[in-house]
């Protein structure tokens, strides 16, 4: 018997709806606070293992700055969505498809160099967010970010003066920063993507515009480039995926290591 193949019938694209305000809040809290939560581990990572004592203090400090960035962003994300999850859950109860960090946070420390860039490239960003986002029409939003602002300003003054220091330092030191440029200049578009949640936020003045804050991104960099006696290098391209939930490998070792206590005994408190 022969079959015949009805063509589909097709109907007009529907697009699709765009979020309430409070959803793309949501997700906006959920992404920034796995950017502090990821990024954060990472610097911890370097306790005890810095190259000088002062920075085997410093890196994890700047640590539990965005580790108290996560858990006021995971709060305010578990208010709006009113199911009773927490910061643990958030933190420690999701896996790897369901976090929303940038993949920059996730990058592996690899020497000092890397680390360091990583952070400035970061905080350059954070920076003029956070202290644009203190005029939110949020005023939770705004009260986290009153916070946040200050911090990342640090951040980026502590890393900028080491990628200065290395960049304009020895030979061995300048070689290991222009490889640390080389490696991290892709990851950096990522942190100004838009969706239509960012959208939403913006139209609402929940948060700034991307081209508002990119400007001052750049004189940072371009400032710090110049003393550090370094050329920014110009990617062929960018990755980008980890707003989607799409990360590198990197990502999963990460979170065995962070997870691992919580889901060992579940339910356990201090």
């Amino acid at each position: 018997m022969t079959r015949t193949m009805i063509p589909a019938a097709r109907g007009p694209r529907i697009a699709p709806k765009a979020p309430s305000v409070d959803e793309a809040l949501f997700a906006l809290a959920v992404r920034l606070g796995d950017d502090g939560l990821v990024l954060g581990h990472r610097l911890s990572e370097w306790c005890g293992h810095a190259p000088m004592l002062e920075e085997d203090l410093a890196l994890p400090n700047m640590g539990l700055d965005l580790l108290g960035q996560a858990r006021a962003l995971y709060t305010l994300a578990g208010e709006i969505e009113g199911e009773g999850r927490t910061e643990d859950d958030f933190a420690y109860h999701r896996d790897e498809r369901a976090f929303r960090n940038c993949l920059l946070t996730e990058r592996p420390n690899g020497d000092f160099a890397h680390t360091m860039l990583r952070q400035l490239i970061f905080a350059a960003h954070a920076a003029p967010f956070w202290q644009a986002t203190e005029a939110s029409s949020d005023p939770r939003l705004a009260g986290i970010a009153a916070k946040a602002s200050k911090e990342m300003r640090y951040h980026v003054r502590h890393a900028a003066e080491w990628v200065i220091r290395m960049g304009d330092g020895t030979d061995e030191s300048a070689t290991r920063m222009a490889a640390a440029a080389a490696a991290l200049a892709p990851y950096a578009d990522e942190l100004f993507e838009t969706d239509a949640a960012t959208e939403v936020l913006i139209a609402a003045g929940v948060i700034p515009s991307a081209q508002t804050i990119r400007p001052e991104y750049e004189r940072t960099m371009d400032a710090v480039f110049a003393e550090a006696c370094l050329t920014r290098p110009t990617p062929h391209f960018a990755q980008s995926g980890g707003r989607r939930g799409i990360h590198t490998e990197d990502l999963g070792h990460l979170l065995a290591s962070l997870q691992y206590l919580a889901r060992a005994h579940p339910g356990a408190a201090w």
